[in-house]
């Protein structure tokens, strides 16, 4: 599994480790059962503190990219359905925050897609 940072990018750290290994997940590169290297071990290797990678860990953990089996390590986990699930979570947030502002449809769906491409701009 390579993971590789980009220092000159105004993206975090963190969110770099979390997006590479979220998309190594997504497009089957590191497939279902994956171990992920250790915490220590990743920081180590990319220049990090250790909190760092447990921040992004602790990430894909939450939106069920991977799982942690105690002394077995990080795996990508079988439930790839959570992390979409967390995205529809979120976008429903959202469509009801804006909804509350007042804020058109056509806006709204306006102000979400730049968002997007700013971060997956952000995160090539």
């Amino acid at each position: 599994m390579q993971i590789t940072l980009d220092h000159d990018s105004a993206v975090p750290p963190f969110e770099q480790v979390r997006a590479q290994i979220a998309e190594l997940a997504r497009s089957g590169a590191a497939p279902v059962g994956t171990r992920l290297p250790t915490v220590r071990g990743l920081a180590e290797q990319l220049g990090l503190a250790a909190n760092t990678v447990a921040k992004a860990y602790r990430e894909l953990e939450a939106a069920g990219v991977v799982e942690t089996r105690g002394r077995h390590g990080t795996v990508i986990a079988a439930s790839g359905d959570a992390s979409r699930g967390a995205a529809a979570d979120a976008a429903a947030d959202y469509a009801r925050r804006v909804h509350a502002l007042g804020v058109p449809a056509a806006e709204a769906r306006a102000i979400a897609d730049a968002a997007i491409q700013a971060v997956y701009s952000a995160a090539r």
